[in-house]
């Protein structure tokens, strides 16, 4: 227990000083490894990078993370848009409820929440600006609703919990629709309540024709997530072979229908998606000599024993874990909170008897509200950046979109139907 509380402080310690934090796990564990097994030890440590970052699952992140970078360059993002713009524009504040309506779309597409706000804020929030929103307003929408994307299938942090947690990725994103679904729902709710405060109007009456023609444009943009995930969920194939589906109707869409993208375009989202797959895969890679280290040093189960010890009740278990998870949502990237700390408490979630699905996704909804508290916030920091608004005036209106996230949080948490029924339905 000691030596798992050590190794964590030194890495947080490292991160904070603004070292790489997939160097940061390596300097660390390198070091761990030489003080506990000498100089013999280093020629192992090759295989137990490459041994980590080699599981089959995680070969859907850079499929995802590319085929989200092609669609953002084909046109999609901005039929997406007119859709959302024709169903809920009617609504009062409707350019907020089209800001939320599209991240929902866009969530099915992209699995990052990053993508997501980088590819909609920069169309969305000078619109909302133009339009008499508070800078504030428009980008806590589009910072809160762009987290979204990591609940609602596919989910990058899904799959590396999958992975860490040795769980069903299928049953995580089935997990993740309910409570997508009503964060979504709930801010639009709260977005009412704003655009009357700060007497925001209507975009235009509503028009079935003008949605049926946003439909029939927007209409492959829809179909490809439908086929994806409809393979995924039907056991066709698995969520690496969608993520690999998903490219080619990706290119497919973008060449061929809507003739948008382009060999530049093309050039760009290669090597968008390389670098986003880059920072992902080391951090795994190097969390992996870590976890090596941790476990012949047996510190996740000597910590499930301690807890153990204390309680074995899941609800307290389960309250000490939120708490934990969004101590760290504040100082880490959603990626190395899963990689650094899932490993460690798994042993304690199934010796007190959680099911992993109900505790990835609560893992998933804590990491969503870290991407909007600062210092870190790698959401919440492109969002007012694209706004051009201080960090903290955005929080001052993102607290109550953060208040919705936990408020699906502690639903799921304690009403486990929430986000397991469609999983017991469909699967169990």
């Amino acid at each position: 227990m000691q030596t798992m509380l050590l190794l964590f402080g030194f890495v947080l310690l490292l991160v904070l000083m603004n070292v790489p934090i997939a160097v940061s796990l390596g300097i660390v564990a390198t070091a761990a490894m030489v003080m506990a097994q000498g100089w013999d030890s280093l020629p192992n440590l090759p295989i137990v990078v490459f041994n980590g970052a080699t599981k089959f699952p995680l070969l859907a992140i850079p499929l995802f993370i590319l085929a989200g970078a092609i669609m953002n360059s084909s046109g999609i993002s901005q039929r997406l848009i007119n859709l959302a713009s024709a169903l809920f524009g009617w609504i009062r504040g409707g350019l907020a409820h089209v800001n939320i309506g599209v991240s929902l779309f866009f969530a099915e597409i992209s699995g990052s929440a990053v993508a997501d706000v980088a590819a909609l804020g920069s169309v969305l929030i000078p619109e909302m600006k133009k339009k008499g929103y508070p800078a504030s307003m428009a980008a806590a929408v589009t910072s809160s609703s762009a987290s979204l994307a990591i609940i609602i299938p596919p989910s990058i942090p899904m799959i590396l919990y999958a992975v860490m947690a040795e769980a069903s990725v299928v049953q995580l994103f089935v997990a993740g629709i309910v409570p997508g679904l009503l964060g979504g729902v709930g801010m639009m709710v709260l977005s009412y309540f704003l655009s009357k405060r700060y007497n925001l109007q209507r975009e235009e009456r509503f028009s079935g024709r003008r949605v049926w023609v946003a439909a029939k444009e927007a209409g492959w943009a829809l179909l490809l997530p439908m086929i994806i995930l409809g393979g995924i969920f039907g056991g066709v194939v698995t969520a690496t072979e969608g993520a690999a589906l998903a490219v080619i109707a990706a290119l497919f869409v973008g060449l061929v229908i809507y003739r948008e993208l382009n060999w530049s375009h093309l050039k760009a989202s290669i090597m968008e998606g390389g670098m986003q797959t880059a920072v992902v895969m080391l951090m795994v890679a190097t969390s992996a000599l870590l976890g090596t280290v941790l476990t012949e040093a047996q510190a996740p189960q000597q910590m499930a024993s301690v807890v153990a010890a204390l309680t074995n009740d899941p609800v307290v278990v389960l309250l000490l874990l939120n708490v934990l998870f969004l101590f760290l949502g504040v100082f880490l990237h959603s990626a190395a909170a899963i990689i650094l700390v899932v490993p460690i408490v798994m042993p304690l979630v199934n010796a007190v008897g959680i099911d992993p699905v109900h505790f990835g996704i609560i893992v998933t909804l804590n990491l969503a509200i870290g991407q909007q508290t600062p210092p870190v916030a790698s959401v919440l920091m492109v969002s007012s950046s694209i706004a051009k608004c201080s960090v903290w005036e955005v929080t001052r209106t993102n607290i109550y979109y953060i208040g919705v996230l936990l408020a699906v949080l502690m639903l799921v948490t304690y009403v486990p139907i929430t986000g397991m029924g469609l999983v017991e339905l469909f699967y169990r």
